[in-house]
């Protein structure tokens, strides 16, 4: 069994919303602040998704050099969606199933409706934990220990 409630939110983030629970854990780890190195791995579309976000966490002061994993896995949710999606917008999201005679036996919808939805809730899960949705950053307040230069456009620009 997992352990119960929400997941604790990270010093960082508490301590950019002005909270005075960032004081409570005086032990936790503290990994080196940075952009980590983009995998050679990731698909075509998580590579752009990693050379848009990083830079743009790194910004915010939320991402670490240890961070590099799970942004590895929120790129690649990305690119598998965006692929999904594509199928999708090119084929529709159902095909006919004919018998012998040619008449229409059923309609079906293709995996890809599945493995889009599957990935748009991921991908719902991860934007949370970057602080990349609005209500996410609705929370985060940042202080002038911040780059100033940090622009608050859309984080969504992914193409």
């Amino acid at each position: 069994m997992g352990r119960r409630g929400p997941a604790p939110t990270p010093t960082d983030i508490l301590n950019l919303r002005g909270s005075w629970r960032a004081n409570v854990n005086a032990n936790e780890p503290q990994p080196e602040k940075g952009s980590p190195e983009r995998p050679e791995w990731l698909s075509e579309y998580a590579a752009a998704a990693w050379d848009q976000l990083a830079p743009e966490l790194e910004a915010m002061g939320v991402l670490t050099i240890i961070d590099g994993h799970a942004l590895a896995v929120l790129c690649q949710t990305w690119g598998r969606w965006r692929k999904a999606d594509e199928f999708l917008q090119k084929h529709g999201e159902t095909y006919t199933v004919r018998d012998d005679m040619g008449r229409v036996r059923l309609v079906k919808r293709f995996p890809q409706v599945a493995i889009a939805s599957d990935c748009a809730r991921a991908l719902n899960r991860l934007f949370q934990e970057f602080g990349l949705t609005p209500s996410a950053r609705s929370r985060i307040t940042v202080h002038g220990s911040q780059d100033d230069s940090f622009d608050k456009r859309s984080y969504l620009k992914l193409g």
